[in-house]
C-alpha cells in the first residue's frame, strides 16, 4: 500500500490540476461539488484524509473516476499496478478494506476494486451518479447486498450486477471473512459539475 501522505499528496496535487485546468475558483469548485471551501483547501494541501463520499463529489464535479483522482502517477499505454501502489480507500472493523485496484477514464468511468469484510462487518454507500451500474463477484464468504432496503444473497463463486444510482450496502452476516472484487462502472457526465456522485 501506498504511504497515505503520499496519497494525500496525489490527491492534492490531481486536484489541483483538474481546478487549474477548468479555471475554476475555490468557490466555484465549493458550489460544483457541495464540499465546503475550507475541506477544499484541506485537500489541496493535503491536510486531510478526506472519507469516500468526499472523494467522490469532488471526483464528480470535476467529471473524473475517482481512480484518476487518487492517482499516483502519469497515464500509460499499459498500467500495471504494484501490489504496493494499491490505494485503500476504506478501512472498517477486523482488518475489513475497500482498495482501489485501477481504473479508466476513457468513455466511461470504470473502476476495479477489491473488498475484504470481516465477520460482521458492513460498508454504506449512498447512491451513486445516475446510470451507474456495479458488478460484483464474490471470491469466498457470502455476500449481502443491500439495495433500496432489499437484501440479496450472493455466495462464493457467484456474482451480481446491479443500478448502483441508489443507496446500497454491502455486508457481511456470517462468522467467516468475505472476498470480493468489485467494478464500477459510471456513464460518461456530459458538462463536468452537472451531477452529484456521493459514494
Amino acid at each position: 500500500m501506498p504511504d497515505p501522505d503520499d496519497v494525500a499528496a496525489a490527491i492534492a496535487r490531481n486536484a489541483r490540476e483538474l481546478r487549474g485546468d477548468r479555471q475554476w475558483s475555490l468557490d466555484q469548485l465549493a458550489t460544483r461539488s457541495g464540499i465546503s471551501k475550507g475541506m477544499l483547501v484541506q485537500i489541496e494541501q493535503a491536510r486531510t484524509n478526506p472519507s469516500i463520499g468526499t472523494l467522490c463529489r469532488l471526483a464528480d464535479a470535476f467529471g473524473v473516476s475517482l481512480a484518476q483522482l487518487v492517482e499516483l502517477s502519469a497515464g500509460a499505454t499499459v498500467r500495471v499496478v504494484d501490489a504496493a501502489e494499491v490505494v485503500r480507500l476504506w478501512e472498517g472493523a477486523e482488518g475489513s478494506a475497500g482498495d482501489l485496484l485501477v481504473g479508466t477514464d476513457r468513455s466511461e468511468h470504470v473502476e476495479l476494486w477489491r473488498w475484504h469484510l470481516a465477520a460482521g462487518d458492513e460498508h454504506d454507500s449512498e447512491g451513486h451518479l445516475t446510470g451507474t451500474r456495479e458488478l460484483l463477484a464474490v471470491l469466498s464468504g457470502t455476500l449481502t447486498l443491500e439495495v433500496d432496503g432489499e437484501d440479496h444473497r450472493v455466495e462464493a463463486g457467484g456474482a451480481v450486477l446491479f443500478d448502483a444510482d441508489r443507496p446500497h450496502r454491502y455486508r457481511n452476516a456470517h462468522k467467516r471473512p468475505l472476498d470480493l472484487v468489485l467494478v464500477v462502472v459510471q456513464p460518461p457526465v456530459v458538462e463536468p459539475g452537472s451531477a452529484s456522485h456521493p459514494g
